[in-house]
């Protein structure tokens, strides 16, 4: 059995084979010696200290789900906050109101207007701004 303290040792020839042997399938084709070296590292330690408590593995599962990290609310807009964002130069300022928002003293519904006003392209306006995460769908 391989010791997690024998990993920094051995040569990546070694380590391959070593993936292989607790994985039961090859490694991933272009990973560097040091990603092996955390992944083997953590699925030794793992092993040795069992699984997850099942509290820690179901909030995992729902974050999983749910794009977002777990602990992490969604960010909740409230009338009177701003957003701030710099494109190519330029700051753009965004007020949230009661109603959707203002940019440049109009009205918009959605933050996606906004950020195609700015931008000339499709954008997810919550990525845009910040507020979602780039694996999100928002």
């Amino acid at each position: 059995m391989i010791r997690t303290e024998d990993l920094e040792a051995m040569d990546r020839a070694a380590l391959l084979a070593a993936w292989s042997d607790l994985f039961g399938s090859p490694p991933p084709k272009k990973i560097g010696r040091p990603l092996l070296l955390l992944f083997l590292a953590f699925e030794l330690q793992a092993r040795e200290a069992g699984d997850l408590p099942k509290r820690v593995a179901a909030q995992l599962a729902r974050s999983g789900r749910s794009g977002r990290a777990p602990g992490r609310p969604a960010p909740r807009l409230i009338p009177g906050a701003r957003l701030i964002r710099e494109w190519n130069g330029v700051t753009h300022i965004v007020e949230v109101t009661p109603e959707g928002f203002d940019w440049n003293g109009r009205p918009y519904r959605s933050l996606s207007a906004i950020a195609r006003a700015i931008t000339g392209a499709h954008w997810s306006g919550p990525r845009f701004f910040g507020l979602a995460r780039e694996g999100s769908k928002s």
